[in-house]
């Protein structure tokens, strides 16, 4: 008979548990049968300890099937995308609308914040109204008449997925490659997809910072997903500085409407969306490859078609009717805004990408306990990247700041987490492909 302390006693001394035991442990955490403390003991003997593949792969299924799986019956493939975490990554809000722009269904089910990194969930609900929390049947009838919608795990998917998420959040468990995979997969495989594209970060911004990490945690990935039969690819993409100018909620938010509706886009921000957007088109069959899928992407996000996709999803999430035409104004603006000024002169050699992320944690942005408050108005915008030159007080970013305190707090953090240098080459944005 199956019990969470000789489970937990399995993992800890390098055993592998059965299947059963899997399933067992799984159930418990989503009908609340393990308790916090043991599921976080779990966690903590499994990241320091691992489960191997088989046992990966076991959990993952496990989770998966604690809470619905959904079939669709549509006239075009159902797809998503997934990011294993980031800083100032705001791709999902850029390519779902994209995507569904192009004829394909994104039914997206998506997490908050974990550690330094920003949640896509936190950063739509920084549009008044925005609810993420959507029965089965409104999210089926969303994703049918607009194309895509951006939903939380509902209690009906992957319920185990939800408890243990927020478990690894406060226990710095959040690292290990098997719960990032089960975690990842009990949900994506839960929507029903048929095809599914990853975005394995690497850097000093990711929660596995090294290349050999990234390629493991992609390959883990990629193989249980394909086991699972659901068509599957990753790109490794580059965390060694913030995706895009921006890190928070509300000013992430902008910054996607500004790239929808043709203001000047963040580049590296353009690059990747085309990219993992025409691998996702290839891999399920609606472009030939993956070169023709990104033209596409780009084409529906400069014709503008893709803003007014998002606008329609935002509507139907309980959003402003009016989002697109005046996003600005609904917004939350921060009452605190400053510059981050540069100590000294020179181009700016490296990032902690990290320390920017956890600063925008305490500014209000992101959670330091499980249940704590989002303030969706804080974070940093501008953001200086790799290889700009920046001169004694010139800012390296501009701080949105609750108070002047907090502000002081975030200024210090960033002008630490800054190295300049004589000179420095950005990292490639797309570092390799797992499939």
């Amino acid at each position: 008979m199956s019990d969470a302390r000789r489970i937990i006693a399995t993992v800890r001394d390098g055993g592998s548990p059965s299947v059963a035991d899997l399933q067992w442990f799984a159930q418990g955490l989503a009908t609340g049968g393990v308790t916090d403390a043991q599921a976080g003991a779990f966690a903590m003997a499994v990241l320091l300890k691992g489960l191997g593949e088989p046992g990966r792969v076991a959990l993952t299924r496990a989770m998966r099937d604690t809470g619905r799986v959904l079939t669709w019956r549509m006239d075009a493939p159902v797809v998503d995308k997934h990011s294993t975490g980031g800083v100032g990554d705001s791709i999902s809000l850029l390519l779902a609308p994209a995507l569904a722009e192009c004829g394909v269904y994104v039914p997206m089910v998506s997490g908050r914040g974990l550690g330094h990194t920003g949640g896509t969930l936190d950063k739509l609900e920084a549009i008044p109204g925005y609810t993420v929390d959507q029965s089965e049947t409104d999210f089926r009838r969303i994703v049918a008449e607009v194309g895509c919608a951006i939903v939380a795990a509902t209690g009906e998917i992957a319920p185990a997925d939800r408890r243990l998420y927020a478990i690894r959040d406060v226990t710095a468990t959040v690292e290990s490659i098997d719960l990032i995979t089960a975690s990842i997969l009990s949900k994506k495989l839960s929507a029903g997809l048929e095809a599914l594209v990853l975005d394995v970060k690497v850097g000093s911004g990711a929660f596995l910072p090294s290349a050999d990490q990234a390629q493991a945690l992609a390959r883990a990935l990629v193989d249980t997903a394909i086991g699972a039969g659901c068509r599957t690819s990753a790109l490794i993409t580059d965390m060694d500085q913030p995706l895009a100018c921006n890190a928070g909620n509300a000013v992430e938010v902008a910054e996607v409407m500004g790239a929808l509706t043709c203001d000047p886009v963040n580049q590296r921000l353009w690059d990747l969306t085309e990219a993992l957007g025409g691998e996702l088109l290839a891999l399920c069959g609606a472009a030939p490859d993956a070169a023709t899928g990104g033209q596409r992407i780009i084409s529906a996000i400069r014709s503008g078609r893709a803003a007014e996709r998002l606008a329609r999803m935002v509507a139907a999430q309980g959003g402003p009717a009016d989002f697109l035409e005046r996003w600005r104004d609904h917004l939350p603006a921060a009452p605190v805004v400053r510059d981050v000024p540069a100590l000294g002169q020179g181009i700016v050699a490296r990032i902690d990408t990290r320390a920017v992320g956890e600063a925008v944690v305490h500014l209000g942005g992101g959670r330091l306990r499980n249940g704590d408050a989002i303030d969706p108005r804080v974070g940093f915008s501008e953001l200086k990247g790799i290889g700009m030159n920046v001169g004694p007080g010139d800012p390296l970013a501009v701080v949105h700041a609750a108070t002047e305190a907090a502000a002081e707090r975030a200024i210090a953090a960033v002008q630490a987490a800054y190295v300049l240098g004589d000179g420095a080459d950005a990292p490639d944005l797309v570092q390799g492909r797992v499939a």
